[in-house]
């Protein structure tokens, strides 16, 4: 009793109490009283207490609910017989009650039913046991109908501690009942005012998929009385929840597929078709259409198959289904989208034809289809473009309307693919370019309505992607359209970024090309207009110039200046130093078309820029150098990375790198403490040695010398990175082999006395990470000059220490670096190193087996078992190195 009074006192403080610290303080108490196995009997006598108030009774009604979830096993088994006997007690006390409390009590005896077999719940398990109970107490009826409703929903509920074998019983059990259950849910029919609640049963039992047969289910009263709901004033939820679960149930592969239900869907699809009227009814509640639309749509999504083979039978549920997507509403309209992806799916796919044999056949069934649909997927077309228009007011939507406003336009985006898939791009092009001439009208007479152009514009750049190279019917009047149209911000930004979409047209097609020159000024329109639009237009400066680029090489100083404009600050142009990233990779692909003398000016040139500010900060003497933000220095070094990875004239870039060294070597000297300059600058010169390679000559040298004795001060992870970078390039050049040599002998036994127990790899993740990403490129890349050195067994112990790291890239790097160890024999110049290795492993093989067990068996997540399990497995067992 005083348990009792306490749970009273608690739950009245967490409701009722003024002051902040006391709820919290009571909630946390009745949180712990739950896990106790008191609350059991606390919970169960408070339930039977007449004089408990409703948060009592809630409260009590989820705790022994939880309870028998997930604590069942507390209990002796004699306690199984008066648990039953008490919730079937409170089940028929609750039974008119509150609703919360019967739902807990419930859900409370379906999840006993799971955790006991029927030979121990007796009277023949549950569901006999529960019509029994209805038969000789048929006042309760109505609490009885809420646990039949949940019983088939707890076999999916996995917060049911049952063990798996037990939860498949049960399943089984129920489907083996599921005749008695269906006679039951009849027998309450009679009572009108149970219909609701009988066919939400219904529905719950319908979702086990058992295979009953679909003659049987056309003329079941159960599924007659749902059918003939439909026609009601008023659609209630439980009709619509029960034809959409039959619609799901005659495709689920257990209930015997289409073949075998089609009685039952020859019965479904007419009552459904009935409603299509409906839609259109302006003075029908929204919900109703709403619940129209969604038997429509779950229409489509499970006979698509059926649907895709064009009858005329289907070509009405099609109908239906446009009908569905013109709503005003988008939330009703979007149900339809996945039907009409779907269905272009399989009109598309070849896979969908195998059944027609020969390809002249397959060809011809297919376009056959796509000729059927074609009307439906141009009357989608012009059904959802408008869908994308920014509404009057968008400058006020609030931040979550402004990411609905752009999920509804992603959506919208895959129909349009959708739509360009089954009619073709060009097709879909001519239909979407009357939008936008039709939306040029809202731009005259003093209009300034931009929201339809843009929305049209919008259609048009999301299917580019499908649209011929060539195309000469339509593009030329777009492109000729979109130097007329306002420089809006909004739709400036849309045109430049439709202008990046077409830039292959630009270079195929005879129209494009004397176009470029007039949409390169609406593009320079967009840099100075606002951020959006001028990033908007540097994307579409580098589309432009990654496909024209053979046709630019002749302007290069003309789009020079442009390129001038948009890296210096304070210029005209309102690019952002990440934008400005596009701009340097769009002129550094002109330049890869420029003939290798003229390239090595144009490179010089584009560098000019961007060095400038870097010798104007060293000038300035070291201190300045070293107070700099970090920012005010990668903006520009950035850029360096950029023109060193897209410039493809290696000489070039090699003779560049080197004139720039000492600008370089300067920023390492005074700012080697610094990780993000220094992350900027091993990016620049990584590029600088992918792209140059063996052209770099004494440069690479130096850059060697430097980030060796740099590293073993500041211990920059990126030294490492880059070390692994050069190793990848002139790791097999004999004539480096010296000086590779000193540089990986330094690094590594810098790293190992930084890394000697596990504590050390997980606050140094990415230090660990970067050494065995370089020691495994020693491995593969110049195993002549790392398997022989003093260092190799040292990184051995170290990846012993280190292989149970938590941190995800640095332990799959240890792990690779073992597995390249032991795969050593596999690489063309490795096999003559085995000896040495064997030399290492086979006293480590004891340790390194236990290790490698304890990973396999919980030290590390399954992701990373797999590499584990090879070393194991390549090595212990083919050749016994662990032993």
């Amino acid at each position: 009793m005083e348990l009792q009074n306490s749970v009273k006192e608690a739950l009245n403080a967490l409701y009722h109490h003024p002051d902040d610290v006391f709820r919290m303080e009571a909630d946390r108490w009745l949180q712990n009283f739950q896990r106790t196995i008191d609350a059991w009997q606390v919970a169960d006598n408070l339930l039977h207490d007449a004089t408990s108030n409703l948060e009592t009774l809630i409260f009590c009604s989820q705790t022994l609910r939880s309870k028998v979830q997930r604590d069942f096993e507390e209990l002796p088994s004699e306690a199984f017989r008066p648990l039953r006997s008490s919730l079937n007690t409170l089940l028929k006390k609750f039974h008119r009650g509150p609703p919360k409390v019967r739902t807990q009590i419930s859900i409370a005896v379906a999840a006993l039913a799971v955790q006991v077999p029927p030979e121990d719940w007796g009277d023949g398990g549950i569901v006999n046991w529960l019509k029994d109970e209805m038969t000789s107490h048929p006042e309760y009826i109505p609490g009885f109908l809420e646990l039949l409703t949940v019983l088939p929903e707890e076999v999916f509920n996995y917060k049911i501690a049952a063990r798996p074998e037990r939860r498949r019983q049960f399943e089984n059990e129920l489907t083996s009942q599921i005749e008695v259950a269906l006679n039951i849910l009849t027998a309450c029919l009679k009572i009108s005012e149970l219909k609701e609640q009988v066919l939400e049963a219904f529905s719950s039992w319908i979702r086990l998929r058992h295979g009953i047969p679909g003659s049987v289910l056309a003329c079941h009263p159960l599924v007659y009385t749902a059918l003939s709901s439909l026609n009601s004033e008023t659609l209630s939820e439980a009709v619509v929840n029960v034809i959409s679960e039959l619609i799901h149930y005659t495709t689920a592969g257990n209930s015997g597929g289409i073949p075998v239900q089609m009685p039952l869907i020859q019965v479904i699809v007419p009552q459904v078709m009935s409603l299509k009227e409906q839609l259109r009814d302006s003075s029908k509640d929204e919900e109703d259409v709403k619940a129209i639309a969604r038997l429509f749509a779950d229409m489509g999504d499970s006979y698509v198959e059926l649907i895709a083979t064009g009858s005329d039978e289907s070509m009405m549920i099609v109908n239906a289904l446009l009908e569905v997507a013109s709503h005003p509403e988008y939330d009703i309209a979007s149900m339809t989208f996945n039907f009409w992806h779907n269905l272009q799916h399989i009109l598309t796919k070849r896979d969908s034809y195998t059944s027609f044999g020969n390809e002249v056949s397959v060809e011809v069934e297919r376009s056959r289809r796509l000729q059927v649909f074609h009307s439906a997927y141009e009357s989608l077309v012009s059904l959802v473009s408008f869908r994308v228009k920014y509404p009057q007011d968008y400058q006020t939507l609030s931040v979550e309307d402004l990411k609905e406003f752009k999920q509804t336009r992603y959506a919208v985006t895959d129909v349009l693919i959708d739509a360009a898939s089954v009619l073709g791009g060009d097709a879909t092009l001519r239909i979407l370019y009357m939008k936008l001439y039709e939306a040029r009208t809202c731009l005259g007479n003093g209009h300034n309505q931009w929201h339809p152009a843009e929305a049209a514009l919008f259609c048009i750049r999301a299917i580019s992607n499908y649209v011929s190279a060539v195309e000469a019917e339509v593009m030329p009047k777009i492109m000729s359209l979109l130097l007329e149209l306002p420089h809006e911000p909004q739709l400036l930004q849309t045109v430049c970024l439709t202008i990046g979409a077409y830039s292959k047209w630009f270079d195929a097609s005879s129209d494009g090309f004397p176009l470029l020159s007039s949409v390169i000024k609406v593009l320079l329109s967009g840099m100075s207009k606002s951020e959006d639009s001028a990033a908007a237009a540097a994307v579409a400066f580098r589309h432009i110039c990654d496909d024209c680029r053979r046709k630019l090489c002749g302007y290069f100083d003309e789009l020079f200046s442009i390129y001038h404009s948009a890296v210096i600050e304070g210029g005209s142009f309102k690019v952002s130093a990440e934008d400005s990233l596009h701009m340097v990779e769009a002129f550094s692909m002109v330049i890869t078309e420029l003939p290798a003398d003229q390239a090595k000016q144009a490179l010089e040139k584009l560098c000019l820029p961007v060095v400038t500010p870097l010798q104007e900060i060293i000038s300035h003497g070291p201190e300045v150098l070293e107070e700099k933000p970090a920012r005010e220095l990668t903006v520009h070094i950035d850029r360096l990375a950029y023109i060193f990875r897209y410039v493809n004239h290696p000489e070039a870039v090699a003779d560049a790198i080197q004139r720039l060294w000492p600008i370089l070597k300067a920023i390492f000297d005074i700012r080697a403490w610094d990780m993000q300059t220094m992350e900027s600058l091993c990016r620049a010169c990584k590029y600088a040695v992918r792209t140059s390679g063996r052209f770099m000559g004494i440069t690479i040298g130096d850059m060697l010398e430097e980030i060796q004795g740099l590293f073993q001060q500041h211990h920059q992870p990126c030294f490492l990175y880059l070390s692994s970078e050069v190793i990848k390039i002139f790791g097999s050049d004999p004539s480096c082999a010296y000086y590779l040599k000193i540089l990986i002998e330094a690094l590594f036994k810098c790293t190992t006395c930084l890394l000697t127990n596990i504590k050390d790899f997980t606050t140094r993740p990415d230090i660990a990470d970067d050494c065995f990403l370089l020691a495994s490129r020693c491995i593969r890349y110049c195993p002549q000059v790392f398997i022989p050195s003093t260092v190799f067994p040292s990184l051995v112990d170290c990846s012993m220490i280190g292989i149970t790291v938590q941190h995800r890239e640095a332990s799959n790097s240890i792990l690779t670096f073992l597995s390249d160890v032991f795969d050593l024999a596999k690489s063309t110049t490795g096999e003559q190193y085995l000896t040495i290795r064997d030399s290492v492993i086979i006293p480590r093989g004891v340790t390194i087996t236990r290790i490698l067990v304890a990973s396999l068996t919980g030290a590390l997540p399954s992701s990373r078992l797999e590499t584990v399990a090879h070393i194991l497995d390549q090595n212990f067992y083919r050749r016994p190195l662990l032993e």
